[in-house]
């Protein structure tokens, strides 16, 4: 059986930053949220039932936590950017999308997102 690629869902991992430009918000970390989708070929883990065959969530979760939370950001697309880069380092991933909420940005709203994807040749 021909399977097609793997999806790996990271969902609502709630992280703390300094995100944003006002005077406010560099002196405050303050909440964000982040989703994460991952594509890849994981036909060797399948058949082999191997952690070494398959890609390790817990490693990119980790990165991405050190990313978020030990840097400061003025745009959320910087941060959604770099977030991006690292959930696609692994060479099996093909695609890959982030998708970063900031909560309470705007009064009336529940959060502001931004999402971003890339893809391998």
């Amino acid at each position: 059986m021909q399977l097609n690629q793997a999806t790996i869902k990271i969902k609502n991992l709630r992280l703390r930053t300094y995100i944003g430009i006002n005077d406010d918000e560099i002196r405050n970390k303050q909440d964000v949220v982040v989703n994460v989708k991952i594509h890849y070929d994981a036909q060797r883990a399948t058949d082999s039932d191997n952690m070494d065959d398959a890609l390790n969530y817990k490693t990119v979760t980790k990165a991405i936590i050190r990313l978020v939370e030990d840097n400061r950001f003025s745009l959320l697309e910087k941060l959604t950017s770099d977030i991006l880069e690292v959930a696609s380092q692994h060479p099996w991933v093909t695609s890959a999308e982030v998708e970063v909420d900031k909560p309470h940005a705007l009064r009336f709203s529940d959060s502001v997102s931004l999402t971003l994807s890339c893809s391998k040749a």
